[in-house]
């Protein structure tokens, strides 16, 4: 199972070397071409919602298309599997984000740790979508905390859920998606109707694997000795509290784990305990991310692989 070995490598990689640099990183390509569509889509007001299906679609078949090219030449060669096993690994690695989203965390723990709020807000302001503005350190600490376990998600599990099912194409569809639904999946004047669909998109590509991605988190608190009763039951109690229908899941699983209140005012609370939030239930986010992901692998990911070849139907990375 070629497969299994390239996620698994996939992930060593990305938690020992982190991301390229943003210019030369797919995500921030993908990025560049869904700004180029956007406009397009909104130059006629009354076709701005089929206008954001064709962008969706545009983007996710540019994608796509030349990754199944590339798999059908792999296939045609006689080294084929094993230039196909090292782009695999590449190509794959850039759709998941352990060190990246570690990275971004540590940064706020040290402005924090410095007394520096305003400069914590700013690198917070990179990684969540919500004005940092005024947030005192406990907000602050909260933001970090959702990130860290959404981007488990977002950044991690589901890639590797779609690669597992589709190969390289899935994962890319779904980074395609997610990246959309980032940029214009709001409920604004602005982005209300073309980014509508990127929003649906990414709701039903994150149902499942936000869920499981919200057990497997209970099982790294057990191990991690957090507490994973708390976990539990967090978020089987707050887990729709979000708005989105699927990002809760794993926040609400790690405000249990660490017993304290996740919160965007106004939009929701994970109440998970009470001890307050500080820089050392960041860290501990950090590790329950890393044993998370490679939980899921052995649990969801390579498990999924193996069932599909015995079915005799995986899609080849």
């Amino acid at each position: 199972m070629i497969e299994a070995v390239i996620v698994s490598l996939a992930l060593v990689l990305d938690i020992a070397l982190g991301d390229p640099k943003s210019r030369y990183h797919p995500t921030a390509w993908i990025g560049s071409l869904i700004a180029l569509l956007v406009p397009l889509a909104k130059r006629t007001r009354s076709l701005e919602k089929p206008g954001g299906v064709l962008v969706v679609i545009t983007a996710v078949s540019v994608v796509v298309v030349p990754l199944v090219a590339l798999d059908m030449a792999l296939e045609a060669v006689a080294a084929g599997v094993v230039l196909g096993a090292i782009t695999g690994v590449i190509l794959f690695k850039t759709t998941i984000a352990v060190r990246g989203m570690e990275r971004h965390a540590l940064d706020v723990v040290c402005h924090v740790e410095r007394g520096d709020l305003e400069s914590a807000r700013a690198s917070l302001s990179c990684i969540v979508k919500r004005s940092t503005a005024g947030l005192d350190q406990r907000k602050i600490i909260s933001g970090v905390l959702e990130s860290i376990s959404e981007n488990t998600t977002d950044g991690v599990t589901g890639p590797m859920f779609y690669y597992a099912l589709l190969g390289l194409p899935g994962a890319f569809a779904y980074r395609v998606v997610n990246t959309a639904d980032s940029m214009i999946g709001y409920k604004t004047p602005i982005f209300r109707d073309v980014g509508w669909f990127a929003a649906k998109c990414d709701t039903v590509l994150n149902y499942v694997p936000s869920r499981l991605t919200g057990l497997v988190m209970i099982v790294s608190a057990a191990l991690l000795q957090n507490d994973w009763r708390g976990s539990y039951k967090t978020m089987l109690r707050d887990g729709r509290n979000t708005q989105s229908p699927n990002a809760g899941y794993p926040m609400a699983a790690l405000a249990g784990a660490l017993q304290t209140r996740l919160e965007k005012t106004g939009c929701y609370a994970l109440d998970g305990g009470a001890v307050e939030p500080t820089v050392r239930h960041v860290r501990e986010a950090i590790r329950m991310m890393r044993l998370t992901s490679a939980l899921f692998l052995g649990m969801v990911a390579i498990p999924i692989i193996a069932a599909l070849y015995l079915a005799g139907w995986y899609v080849h990375a």
